[in-house]
């Protein structure tokens, strides 16, 4: 049997998918001994051995898929923490112990000689009722100290959640900052011609693992937005040609029309508290930005500008509004209070600027920029200030951020070739360094991403 695969935990109500017990291994020491600086942009990543799991079970028939499990266990926190480009896991192959274990002490000096800065040991048990008991512990090898240490009890199904889990505490213990893998990405799945595409909202783990289809593609589905406090999305479907708005429950499966909203072209995002929505729309031939209620479904107007207002994210103080607008002649990034107060524009640079997203650590806003046939994504200051751009193709658009703030995920076109072919769409990421830049696979075509908060 392999591990490989997991069934999808989103089919689950959440009560039943977070039933397990999580209990801390060791006291969390005054200040790590090695350690990553997130803040800077010229990091090396560090040597880290992450050893199989070992694999044990109550049940004698399981003995062998315990095994296995031990080893995917291993094998998905190396590969989050290598994605992260702050972390190189060491080859299995290099490994001169190859018995270590978290119930005994690490052979130090034999970890030293491959260099390896940091050590991650764990098991993974079947108990009798089904259940299973892991427990991993991450050393400082040449401190020769235990500096973090988790058991965890779940269902088997569940054990890929787990992995992710891991590396996030192994991800925060050394760099000193919450991890991001156990989220998860919705997106839009394409396929079919170009002039006739058929769009369903779909969602996976931030790995590309536990794939499932959220909508049936019967209408187009667009622009989904995650809530920055639930595991729910807002997404804006064509019904019956008409633009409507829904908010799905990822955990549920349930969703309620949140309204039908004639002049809307992009899903409304969430306010940092998830209890309003901030949103365009076009009224009378014009387009401005509105905020609605969740509660009361009372909708207010905070704009009222002859030219184009669109794309409003909030910041994460729940105070302050970004935007862009074609006010001042070309698309441009505006900043204003959440009652529509105090308008200022932010960007200044040749090109057009739009969908900016404000980071959920607040210092800066991301946003995507074209000049030409170039497309860019780029971050800068909420005042508009130290103006980065991270990437550069033929089309890189619709930035998405990490619950930490430290990565962004986008989607990217390749152009059409002479014979038409070719356009097709996939989601990437890149960190705050611009060096880290990899693919998302998807099962078809993809865009609009949407990156969930942490699962808790």
């Amino acid at each position: 049997m392999s591990y490989g695969k997991s069934l999808p935990r989103f089919l689950f109500p959440v009560a039943f998918v977070l039933c397990f017990v999580s209990v801390a291994l060791v006291d969390r020491p005054a200040q790590a001994l090695i350690e990553v600086d997130v803040t800077k942009f010229n990091v090396e990543p560090l040597p880290l051995a992450i050893a199989a799991f070992e694999g044990s079970s109550e049940i004698e028939v399981k003995e062998q898929d315990m095994r296995t499990l031990g080893r995917d266990l291993a094998q998905v926190i190396s590969d989050d923490l290598r994605r992260s480009g702050l972390f190189r896991p060491l080859p299995e192959q290099s490994f001169i112990q190859r018995d270590a274990s978290d119930k005994a002490r690490p052979r130090f000096v034999e970890w030293q000689r491959i260099n390896a800065q940091g050590l991650v040991v764990g098991s993974v048990r079947m108990m009798a009722d089904g259940r299973i008991d892991v427990t991993f512990r991450l050393w400082d090898v040449f401190a020769r100290q235990q500096i973090a240490g988790v058991r965890y009890q779940t269902t088997e199904d569940n054990w890929r959640q787990i992995a992710h889990r891991i590396a996030d505490a192994v991800y925060e213990r050394i760099t000193g900052e919450e991890g991001y893998f156990d989220t998860r990405i919705v997106y839009v799945a394409e396929t079919g011609p170009i002039i006739d595409r058929t769009k369903r909202l779909a969602i996976m783990d931030q790995d590309g693992a536990n794939h499932q289809f959220l909508t049936d593609g019967l209408y187009l589905a667009l622009t989904p937005r995650f809530s920055p406090t639930a595991q729910e999305i807002t997404y804006l479907s064509y019904y019956n040609n008409r633009p409507r708005v829904y908010i799905y429950n990822v955990d549920t499966g349930r969703q309620e029309v949140l309204g039908d909203f004639e002049g809307m072209t992009f899903a409304p995002r969430f306010s940092p508290d998830g209890h309003k929505v901030v949103m365009s729309m076009v009224q009378n031939g014009n387009s401005d930005i509105y905020i609605m209620d969740l509660r009361t479904r009372e909708v207010r107007q905070l704009t009222s500008h002859p030219d184009i207002d669109t794309a409003p994210s909030f910041a994460p103080d729940g105070r302050h509004i970004v935007f862009e607008s074609d006010r001042s002649g070309t698309q441009q990034l505006y900043v204003m209070r959440d009652d529509g107060m105090d308008v200022k524009r932010i960007s200044f640079g040749r090109g057009r600027y739009k969908t900016p997203v404000w980071s959920p650590r607040g210092d800066l806003i991301a946003f995507t920029h074209s000049r030409g046939r170039r497309y860019s994504i780029g971050v800068m200051r909420p005042d508009g200030s130290r103006e980065r751009f991270l990437t550069e193709s033929f089309l890189d658009e619709g930035p998405t951020w990490s619950p930490n703030g430290r990565v962004l995920m986008f989607f990217r076109q390749v152009p059409f070739n002479e014979r038409g072919e070719g356009g097709s769409y996939s989601i990437w990421t890149i960190d705050l360094t611009g060096r880290n830049e990899r693919r998302i696979e998807t099962e078809s075509d993809a865009s609009d991403p949407a990156w969930s908060p942490l699962i808790r």
